[in-house]
């Protein structure tokens, strides 16, 4: 499964040959309007990393640990289904194995204790993570100063960390390099900003806004099946 999931993933098809990626030490972002998919499109980035053996944790703004456990699985189902598998333990196993859950609940997330949880599970539990995801963040109310806190956390603990950015059907606002609302005033400190749209039928339109330094097109368009995220085929 992992090898096709590969082939279909919407990050791998996305990569020039020159890229690897949103890279150590980097931010990229998913905007999208509520219900689009943005915590599952941040769990099949989880998966990438994860079936590629990196360690991920998964930072919850919005929900419990039990919660996020089982949106995995439900999309670990789903991709089982898509590739006509009817259970791979093995893959269940290597998800337990590379994922981490923190939960920051009630406006109780602060970076301080983030830095923390992330000592701590590197020291104690021998976890040490490549890539987190960080979904629920509020960006109508954090201010570029928190950014630019996040920058030096991915440099210091050499990590790429990918956030989900909520927009508003009624704020249209977009700045001068195509760049929409909540993202418009950050863009600098992001390295990958990817839009999420519904498409015709039931598929979603995954639109790349930026990638690095090089320029990005209308061919940089991705249809994906909207209970998995693989690039429909």
């Amino acid at each position: 499964m992992i090898k096709e999931f590969t082939k279909r993933s919407a990050l791998r098809t996305l990569e020039r040959p020159d890229e690897k990626g949103l890279g150590r030490g980097n931010l990229g972002v998913l905007v999208a309007r509520a219900g689009v998919g943005k915590t599952a499109c941040l769990i099949h980035i989880a998966f990438d990393k994860i079936f590629q053996n990196g360690k991920v944790v998964h930072v919850s703004l919005l929900d419990g640990p039990d919660k996020i456990s089982s949106y995995y699985n439900v999309i670990l189902s789903e991709l089982m289904k898509a590739f006509r598998l009817k259970d791979d333990r093995e893959t269940r196993s290597l998800m337990e194995k590379n994922r981490m859950i923190l939960a920051y609940l009630n406006q109780s997330f602060e970076l301080r204790r983030l830095r923390e949880n992330l000592k701590n599970l590197s020291e104690k539990a021998g976890f040490t993570a490549d890539t987190l995801v960080v979904d629920g963040l509020d960006f109508s109310k954090t201010g570029a100063e928190t950014f630019e806190a996040f920058k030096t956390l991915a440099r210091e603990y050499q990590v790429e960390i990918w956030f989900s950015a909520l927009a508003h059907r009624h704020i249209a606002e977009v700045n001068e390099r195509g760049i929409p609302y909540p993202c418009n005033n950050l863009d600098h400190f992001f390295d990958i900003i990817l839009q999420l749209e519904p498409a015709a039928g039931s598929g979603i339109r995954m639109k790349l806004l930026k990638a690095h330094e090089r320029p990005v097109n209308s061919e940089d368009t991705l249809i994906l099946d909207p209970s998995t995220f693989l690039t429909l085929v």
